[in-house]
This record gives C-alpha cells, sequence and structure tokens, in this order.
C-alpha cells in the first residue's frame, strides 16, 4: 500500500519504517538559500524560540532543538560523530550548524531503512552541498558516492558582482557496492556533431571509435604492434585481438587516416543525426525548471519538474519498488512513482502540502492512485490537540478538509480570510469565491457579523465559518439573516457555519458543484511519456559513446 504521512519526518521515520524496506530515496530539504552568506553564518545566542519547518519558510535556526540534536549526534559516537564534532568547531552556534545537526539524524534514518541495493540522491543548492556531502561521506562513506550530478535549472540572469547562480546539485549515494542502476541515453543535440565523425568517397559520413583502451603492455597480442601501428607509444594497448582488427579491415570497418595517423573503427551503418542517442552523463541540462506557463505547474514556491524525478526513478528502481521522498512537498516524486508504477512513500510536516498532493494524485491518476493517509486528525479530539499545539496547521487541515487554498501565512496579513474557493459558472468567465474563516477557540454571533463585513467587502458569493465549537442560536439567526447567492444549481446560503464535526461526518459547503471550481490548478491527467532509452547495467555506466 502506498503512504502519505502527516508529520515530523524523524518520528515518522523511526516510528513507522521498517529497516531495510525502500528501494530510492530522494530528499530535497529545506534551505534558506537566498539567505546571505554573512547572515547564514551568524552565530546566534540560543534564545530563539523553536523552529518549525512551515511552508515556504524555509529555514532553520541555531536554538535548543538544533544544540540538543546535535548533541544526539555527537553523543552516538563513529563517523557521524567525528564529522558534526568538526562541523561544530568550525561552524559554531551559526544557522548552517542548525541545518547540519537537523539533517544529520534524518540521513541515519534514512540510511537505515535503504535496503542493501538501494539509492538516495540528496537536492541541495551550492549554499550548503559540500558541507552535505561531508555529511554523507561520514554517514554512507565515501567510496559509496556514486555521483554529483549538476541539474541546470535556469538561466543566467545578470547578477552584481558574481557569476550567475544557475544550477543545484544531486549527491547520489548507495548503501552498498551492489546497487540498482540502468544506464539512460536521450536524443542527441542535432547541432553538436560528434568530432570523431569521417566522411567516406561517396559523401556519406560515418561514426568512428577508439581501438585502443588505457595503459601500455608489453605482454600478450594487445601489446604488440599491429599493420604497423604501435599502441605503447601513447601509453594504451589493443582492446581488441589482432584477428578481429583484420576481420574488421577486410569488412572495411577500419578507418585508415590519410594523414598516416592512427587506425580507428568505422561504423557499419552511416550517421544518423535524427536517431543518434547519447548517455546521459552527471551534468544535465536538457530538463526545464518549471516555468509560469507550464501544465505541471501547481502554484508551489519550490515545485520541481516531473521529467527530473522520472530520470531518477527510471534510472535507480524498477516497477514495483518503493520510493520514498521525506520532504515531499507538493508530491512531484510521489506522482513520478505512481505513474512509472513504482509503490511510494511520502511525507511532510505541513497539512497543506498533503492537501496538495491528495488533489493531485486525484486530478492525475482519480481512482488509479490508492494510498493511505497516516497522522491527519481523523475525530474531533484529534483535531483539538491539533488547535492547540500547532494553530497554522490546524487552519492549514480544517481548509483542507472542504478543498479550500489558504490565503497568506504571516498572522495578521489575511484581513478576516483563512482561506478561499474560487469558482465559475457555465460558460461565464467571471471568476467567483468563497470566503472561509477558520476558529478553532470559542465563536460568539461578532464571528459571524465579521465575516458578513468580509463577505460584501470582497464582493463575495459565499462566506463559510469553520469552528471548532457548536453554533450558538444567535450565530445562526445572524447567518439566516444574509440571505441567499442563487446559481444555476439553486439556492446557497450567503453565510454558512460549519463545525470540524460536520465536516468530519461528511457535511459539505452548500455550493456550486466541485468540478467548476478553480481553486487550486488542477495537476495534468496522468499519461504515459516516451521514456528515455534505458541499458541494464550492473553500476555505473562505462560506455564509450558520448556522454550527455
Amino acid at each position: 500500500m502506498n503512504l502519505l504521512y502527516y508529520g515530523d519526518n524523524l518520528d515518522v521515520l523511526r516510528r513507522h519504517l521498517d529497516d531495510e524496506s525502500v528501494d530510492l530515496v530522494y530528499l530535497d530539504p529545506p534551505f534558506n538559500s537566498n539567505a546571505s552568506y554573512d547572515v547564514l553564518f551568524a552565530e546566534r545566542d540560543g534564545r530563539h524560540a523553536a523552529s518549525q519547518i512551515k511552508a515556504f519558510e524555509d529555514t532553520w535556526r541555531w536554538d535548543e532543538s538544533a544544540a540538543r540534536a546535535c548533541a544526539e549526534m555527537i553523543e552516538a559516537g563513529e563517523r557521524v560523530s567525528e564529522g558534526m564534532q568538526a562541523f561544530r568547531t568550525f561552524l559554531g552556534d551559526s544557522d548552517m550548524m542548525a541545518y547540519l545537526a537537523m539533517m544529520a539524524p534524518r540521513l541515519v534514518e534514512l540510511r537505515r531503512v535503504l535496503k542493501p541495493t538501494g539509492s538516495i540522491y540528496l537536492h541541495c543548492d551550492p549554499t550548503a552541498s559540500h558541507y552535505l556531502k561531508m555529511l554523507m561521506d561520514a554517514i554512507f562513506g565515501p567510496q559509496h558516492l556514486r555521483s554529483e550530478i549538476v541539474w541546470k535549472r535556469t538561466n543566467a540572469r545578470s547578477t552584481p558582482h558574481q557569476w550567475p547562480r544557475i544550477h543545484d546539485v544531486l549527491l547520489f549515494y548507495t548503501r552498498s557496492d551492489h546497487f540498482c542502476f540502468q544506464s539512460l541515453k536521450v536524443p542527441a543535440d542535432k547541432a553538436k556533431l560528434p568530432h570523431t565523425l569521417i566522411t567516406t568517397a561517396d559523401g556519406r559520413k560515418y561514426q568512428t571509435y577508439e581501438l585502443t583502451a588505457p595503459g601500455a603492455t608489453r605482454e600478450g597480442e594487445s601489446g604488440k604492434p599491429w599493420r604497423g601501428c604501435d599502441p605503447n607509444v601513447y601509453g594504451r594497448h589493443w582492446a581488441n585481438s589482432h584477428g578481429v582488427m583484420n576481420e574488421w579491415d577486410q569488412q572495411g570497418l577500419i578507418h585508415w587516416p590519410k594523414d598516416g595517423g592512427f587506425p580507428r573503427r568505422r561504423a557499419a551503418e552511416p550517421f544518423d543525426s535524427e536517431s543518434r542517442t547519447v548517455t546521459v552523463g552527471d551534468v544535465w541540462t536538457d530538463i526545464d525548471r518549471i516555468n509560469q506557463a507550464a501544465k505541471e505547474r501547481l502554484g508551489y514556491p519550490t515545485q520541481k519538474p516531473e521529467a527530473l524525478m522520472d530520470r531518477i526513478i527510471t534510472a535507480s528502481t524498477r516497477e514495483g519498488d518503493t520510493v520514498l521522498d521525506p520532504f515531499c512537498g507538493c508530491g512531484t516524486t510521489i506522482a513520478a512513482a505512481q505513474r512509472l508504477k513504482r509503490r511510494w512513500i511520502g511525507i511532510d510536516i505541513t497539512s497543506l502540502a498533503i492537501g496538495l498532493i491528495r488533489n493531485r494524485l486525484a486530478d492525475s491518476f482519480g481512482s488509479e492512485a490508492q494510498y493511505e493517509v497516516i497522522g491527519e486528525p481523523v475525530s474531533l479530539p484529534d483535531a483539538a490537540k491539533l488547535a492547540h499545539d500547532d494553530p497554522y496547521q490546524f487552519q492549514w487541515w480544517a481548509l483542507g478538509l472542504v478543498g479550500a487554498r489558504p490565503v497568506d501565512q504571516k498572522k495578521g496579513a489575511d484581513k478576516g480570510i483563512d482561506g478561499r474557493i474560487y469558482f465559475h459558472e457555465g460558460g461565464e468567465e467571471k471568476t467567483k469565491q468563497i470566503v472561509l474563516s477558520v476558529k478553532a477557540g470559542h465563536v460568539t454571533v461578532a464571528h459571524v457579523r465579521d465575516l458578513r463585513g468580509v463577505v460584501d467587502r470582497e464582493k463575495a458569493e459565499i462566506g463559510v465559518l469553520l469552528c471548532m465549537e457548536e453554533a450558538t442560536a444567535p450565530m445562526r439567526k445572524e447567518a439566516a439573516s444574509a440571505g441567499f447567492y442563487t446559481s444555476p444549481w439553486g439556492r446557497h446560503p450567503r453565510l454558512q457555519i460549519l463545525t470540524i464535526e460536520d465536516v468530519l461526518t461528511g457535511k459539505t459547503i452548500s455550493r456550486p458543484p466541485a468540478q467548476t471550481s478553480v481553486t487550486f490548478k488542477r495537476a495534468p491527467k496522468a499519461v504515459p511519456k516516451v521514456r528515455e532509452r534505458q541499458e541494464r547495467m550492473p553500476g555505473l555506466d562505462g560506455s564509450e559513446d558520448e556522454p550527455f
């Protein structure tokens, strides 16, 4: 069963995921890459309140919780302890140290849940990639670093006093020396012809390849001259026997340069730029970021393109394998894994992300996406506890229950509005709206009057009060006095009061049908993509064609 967890990923990993149960981990942990270098490394006095990761607030602070996490890793011993002690000495009480202290126990747990044949891709930007690489070396072992992938995520723009930052880094490690990997090929750039092409007398072009391999040797046939050519002069040896090369020469498959240069093997078929493919290397320039007009764009600020996840999942897993994303955000990893027929596990600490993922899976896959959500409130006592522990998360969760989008996350910036639902009617172009107010505490008729004022001010069609407490008679009387909004589907009260218990038992907002909603941009329907050509390899690719 696919699983979607709401909660802190460290807690979820420790309590819910078994040892050696996951084939692939991809994580893009939040980090404030826009912070200046000076601010990022400034020391903190430790008196800041405990940091929480909130949607779109990707910052870490050195505080009591970070200090505890750091001490836990140091006291655990082994290589990770040595690494954390070195970081502590060098970085002091800085935000970067806090980031590493929070990442260390999570990476330890991710190694635990990886199968011996599993792989992990850690996505980061150059601000922290060098520190994370050292931390990964301490946890996974430097011998298990397979690639440092550079993804060109955007084009260069003018940046004062420095080269524009246009790439991210993906650190690819494995749990052991035996791991799943399929080399991938993509169509070659037609404008970039191989430098090893030759043109024959009939005007056709052919690809040519080396006949030798690295390393000089005088032993055996591979180290002896052939047709007057001695590979040892160039510090190399013949890659094939003299007999095989003689056969190729008889078939006209050996190219002899006119200037007396070293011979090369010639392809049997003429060069075809249309069908030519190249092996994907560790620099990816062919996957664009999600632009403003992209169909898959959902409006989540750190959303990554599905093509990026397609490549990682296709290369490092097989159908039926399990993919884990412990910082799953708006669910790109999950959507790609679902489409590529992998099992998946997603974890996120915000109710907002869980709601976005639900919508994305429903839009793209409908009933085909079978999964269980664990950790979200399912009863009134659960909801009350969430409201007490974290009012913002309660607000996001409550809005998600009715399909609403939260407004500005900053306290005091909502002007009486916690969420909105936009909709259209029939063929009308005009966008209409429902405004929502969420109250976790005591509610009175004053809250209904305030909402009525907001509905009038915003020229909204409907206003909804979501609350924990049961509405009083004066509250319901005030709501009824607002009258009705009439749509092609009937009459809907302009002011509606729903309790959390109402929603949990299936009651919904009286409104035009959900298919007219434009609150969340719909994710595109999942369709099979033309996948990159695969070559199954026992380890990393060692083919001799040009890398991409």
